[in-house]
């Protein structure tokens, strides 16, 4: 018989034993600092109707969809968290408890062309607060904090939130006439990162219809700089001309006080009038994050306040505000740069059991002691040479091996080796357990990330 040669379809991350271990604590601190403040997990189908996902309709989105029949069925795999999200809120309305405060991190797929750092099937971690109805300005500052928890804790140190409000914006282009393009204009600015402002000007005027002076004042309001209190001092001189950019203005200065009074130390956000999200989507606080010694990175964590997340599921008003990290590009850049933590415990074990004897029995029994006292241990049960069994031990990182010899049993003791100083020492089960429990609980404190 002919044998299939095996292969991982291109835009599809497939990791070995230790990365995945990586990937798993990575996930495992995002579910720890979410739940931290008080939100529910989610797990939403990864198949839906193809009605629902594509009830906004048109766009990249419908280009990138996986789509396929079953039976009578026109079925659809997700493409993001939110809008399975917007349908389960408009299902399960009447179940649920506002402000509905969920998180969920799972796979999504998108079927666009795959490049270095970008899959077609990845992870992503959401966090979203919704209301009924209503939903206070508290929450939009609320969710960058947890951001900014959520990283420290990974590890990071050199990143930097960057804030701005969609109503700012919108009542700064309805000052200068341009309420009709509002939108592209959001779109364009955009870019400016990518593309610099000469070439938005450019598409500005031609591809927007913008005249060239209100482009010139487009570019000059988004480079307004400084410290927040600066930036935010700018903006006090456009109040008063615009109802809705004051209504920004005052969102933003609430935003930015209560960042500081959720301990965000200001070098890690930054009022950034170049943030727009470019989705008509956000209608308030906007939110990207960037590694500040990788800007060529791009955002890692980015959203918002929306108004209404369900309107094509509901008349209910839902407004919300989210944040989500794309964690499978993000881990994989972390790897690229060099800055995964190598020295974190990656095996799957702590303690490799090795039986010396036929007798597996006393072997079994001390590899439960060990599990009883939430140590991770395996048995290596193989009819291998000693050479072999420690040499598997070694490969998989594994700290500690525990002997159990004739000598061992007939003395009720363990032999344990810790690879890690060499040294071995034979004691009771009760000390084995109490020298591995200490010598883990010491090497528990590595983060995932390390900058370099």
């Amino acid at each position: 018989m002919d044998k299939i040669k095996p292969r991982t379809l291109s835009g599809f991350m497939e990791l070995l034993p230790a990365p995945q271990q990586q990937m798993e604590r990575f996930m495992e601190i995002l579910r720890q600092t979410y739940s931290l403040y008080g939100f529910t997990p989610l797990d939403t189908p990864i198949i839906e109707d193809a009605q629902i996902l594509l009830a906004k309709g048109g766009g990249e989105t419908e280009k990138q969809i996986y789509r396929f029949q079953k039976g009578d069925s026109d079925l659809a795999l997700r493409f993001d968290l939110t809008v399975p999200l917007a349908k389960y809120v408009a299902l399960h309305y009447g179940e649920l408890t506002f402000p509905f405060r969920r998180f969920q991190i799972g796979k999504v797929y998108r079927g666009e062309r795959a490049q270095r750092g970008r899959f077609r099937e990845f992870y992503q971690a959401d966090i979203d607060i919704i209301g009924d109805g209503k939903l206070d300005i508290m929450n939009e500052a609320e969710i960058p904090s947890i951001i900014y928890k959520t990283f420290s804790r990974l590890g990071l140190k050199r990143f930097q939130i960057r804030v701005n409000n969609r109503k700012i914006l919108n009542g700064f282009y309805a000052m200068l006439g341009l309420t009709e393009q509002s939108a592209a204009v959001m779109r364009t600015v955009d870019k400016l990162d990518k593309i610099g402002a000469e070439k938005v000007k450019v598409l500005l005027m031609e591809d927007v219809g913008v005249a060239g002076e209100a482009a010139d004042e487009i570019l000059k309001f988004i480079a307004i700089t400084g410290s927040n209190e600066e930036v935010l001092n700018a903006l006090k001189g456009y109040v008063g001309r615009n109802e809705m950019f004051d209504q920004g203005y005052e969102e933003l200065c609430t935003v930015a006080q209560y960042l500081g009074a959720f301990g965000v130390p200001q070098e890690n956000f930054r009022v950034d009038l170049t943030i727009a999200r470019g989705l008509d989507y956000y209608t308030g606080t906007v939110y990207e994050t960037a590694m500040l010694d990788h800007p060529e990175i791009g955002s890692i964590c980015s959203g918002g306040r929306y108004d209404n997340l369900a309107e094509y599921y509901t008349d209910k008003p839902l407004p919300g505000v989210g944040i989500s990290i794309g964690v499978t590009r993000l881990f994989y850049v972390l790897g690229e740069q060099g800055m995964l933590n190598d020295e974190l415990v990656t095996a799957p074990a702590d303690v490799l059991v090795l039986p010396m004897t036929e007798d597996m029995g006393p072997a079994i029994t001390a590899a439960t002691a060990l599990r009883e006292a939430g140590i991770r241990t395996q048995i290596y049960s193989e009819k291998k040479k000693f050479k072999a069994k420690m040499s598997y031990c070694s490969k998989l990182g594994i700290p500690f091996a525990v002997l159990l010899g004739e000598d061992e049993i007939a003395q009720n003791s363990l032999s344990v080796k810790n690879f890690a100083t060499g040294e071995q020492v034979t004691v009771s089960a009760e000390e084995a357990i109490a020298l591995i429990r200490q010598e883990l609980d010491a090497r528990a404190g590595g983060t995932v990330i390390v900058e370099k």
